[in-house]
């Protein structure tokens, strides 16, 4: 059991969690404009269509950009990466970057990350990591 938080679970973000749990990296996509996007919505940022569905993401990204909080905060022990993900999707992703020290000379913009997924109770979040990190 973790102590960090659980996010809460809305109609329109229920297949994303459906499919963390099971491993997956869904995301939304247009279908009228065929564009990509996060964070769930029943509806396209880009265009305003309605016409949307979900598509499995690769789970493979780089890094955008980055802060080390030093703050605590519940679950996490100071410092912590909290990354900008950009997925080979084109969309971006706010995450914890795990596997990886709080400093900026093992931090490289534009570094090869993957998903990871973390069990908190009923609960799987997607998380990131330096690609080809430990299973």
């Amino acid at each position: 059991m973790t102590d960090k938080p659980v996010p809460t679970i809305y109609p329109e973000t229920q297949f994303y969690w459906d499919g963390a749990k099971e491993g997956k990296l869904l995301i939304n996509r247009c279908i009228p404009c065929d564009a990509p996007f996060f964070p769930p919505r029943p509806f396209c940022p880009a265009c305003g269509s309605r016409d949307v569905d979900v598509i499995a993401a690769s789970g493979k990204g780089r890094l955008y950009s980055y802060v080390i909080s030093h703050l605590p905060a519940p679950g996490y022990e100071p410092p912590y990466v909290v990354a900008v993900v950009e997925l080979e999707e084109g969309v971006r992703m706010v995450s914890n970057l795990l596997d990886t020290p709080a400093d900026p000379d093992a931090l490289d913009l534009d570094m090869a990350l993957e998903v990871t997924f973390e069990t908190r109770g009923e609960v799987t979040v997607p998380q990131f990591r330096p690609a080809g990190g430990p299973s």
